[in-house]
């Protein structure tokens, strides 16, 4: 086992060490997981700065965020203040807004948790400006044209339409960010989502129609991997993507993690979001899944864990940001709480099963109220930060009697 990563339970325990409770005290979740895995949850940009935003949460609420932050988690991830478009608006080395970063790293530090840094390369969330350049877009390529890692199909790619950067300008602005960022909390943020999204979701290909896959070519992922080693040489890199739990998209991922370790490529986590619902998965398939991931000899990472409970969210268990909307309408399913706590036993019952390979699981979110899914009542926790059946479901799966 990387021994970056036994280190990495050690900090579990220490965390907990000292927090002794009576048998009246209600149970945590890093008490609960503390001798199996960290716990952690994505927090926003009030809970990190402790400022409300006047719209969604009360002061009174922001500061009940905080401290059940404080009380039950050892882990945090960045919900939204890492990623390209919030920490670098503008090009050049003044074009960066570190405030908000800022505010979430020291959160983190204050509170002694583990911090992860969520996301470096994605092909949302990036503004124009790092796509722009003189060269016109190319014709259109044929959708057929191609195949394996370095199939192109049709298509533009991703937000941006118009005159690109070539590619040696485009490794230029992703180097100079990853050294900027990563650099910047260098020995402080311990785990970095390196590349993010970068699988296909349907068809041959294995990666995605991006831009950075159109203008760089395939080998973005190496690159950016080599970056961040190179900015931080004792961060944990990882590679996070979603709909893992379907056996086609797993598979491609495999490939391609295989292809990048055979270059020597320094990828050293699988992250899998785990954005579900109340329906899918079963245990048998997240047990399938989570036994497939670990045939690449990495640790895996539950990174973005939240459980759709609205009917809209039956019918997809994707995430792609474009189609958030569509999965939490039509209103929550029938007996929402009790199958929501089902599935989080479920799901549970499987990450403990993997210990020895599920090393961190990060809940996207605090709770129902900051979620974004917040119309399918995704998480342990009520917008009013009290404990639903299912939070009882997860302690019972992870104390068993």
């Amino acid at each position: 086992m990387n021994k970056r990563f036994t280190s990495v339970l050690a900090l579990a325990v220490v965390l907990t060490a000292g927090a002794h409770r009576s048998e009246a005290d209600p149970m945590t979740l890093k008490d609960a997981c503390k001798d199996d895995f960290l716990i952690g949850a994505a927090i926003n940009r009030t809970i990190a700065t402790g400022a409300a935003d006047n719209a969604n949460r009360s002061q009174e609420q922001v500061e009940k965020d905080i401290a059940l932050v404080k009380e039950q988690f050892n882990q945090i991830s960045p919900e939204n203040d890492l990623k390209w478009q919030l920490i670098q608006p503008r090009e050049g080395a003044d074009g960066y807004d570190f405030g908000p970063a800022d505010a979430y790293v020291n959160f983190g530090l204050s509170n002694h948790m583990y911090i992860v840094g969520h996301t470096l390369v994605w092909h949302n969330q990036t503004p124009n400006w790092v796509f722009a350049g003189t060269n016109p877009p190319p014709e259109a390529i044929n959708a057929n044209a191609g195949d394996g890692l370095a199939g192109r199909p049709a298509g533009r790619g991703f937000g941006y339409g118009g005159p690109r950067a070539s590619r040696e300008e485009l490794l230029q602005r992703m180097h100079d960010h990853i050294a900027t960022v990563v650099g910047r909390y260098k020995g402080k943020v311990k785990v970095w989502d390196v590349v993010n999204e970068a699988v296909a979701d349907n068809g041959t290909n294995i990666l995605r129609n991006s831009l950075w896959l159109q203008i760089i070519g395939p080998d973005f992922i190496a690159k950016a991997f080599q970056y961040a080693h190179e900015a931080d040489p004792d961060a944990i890199l990882r590679y996070n993507d979603y709909g893992l739990e379907g056996a086609s998209k797993r598979h491609k991922l495999i490939t391609l993690i295989r292809s990048l370790q055979a270059q020597g490529v320094p990828v050293m986590a699988i992250g899998s979001q785990t954005h579900v619902n109340v329906s899918s998965p079963s245990f048998e398939t997240e047990d399938q899944a989570l036994t497939e991931l670990a045939t690449l000899g990495l640790p895996i990472h539950i990174t973005e864990l939240d459980v759709n409970g609205s009917q809209g969210g039956r019918r997809s268990t994707g995430a792609d940001v474009a189609n958030n909307a569509a999965t939490t309408q039509g209103g929550l399913v029938d007996n929402a709480n009790q199958r929501l706590a089902n599935q989080y036993a479920s799901l549970f019952r499987a990450f403990l099963k993997h210990r020895d390979s599920v090393k961190v699981v990060t809940l996207w979110g605090v709770n129902d109220g900051v979620s974004w899914r917040a119309g399918g009542r995704p998480l342990l926790f009520d917008a009013n930060d009290q404990p639903k059946p299912a939070f009882d479901a997860v302690i019972k799966e992870a104390t068993p009697q």
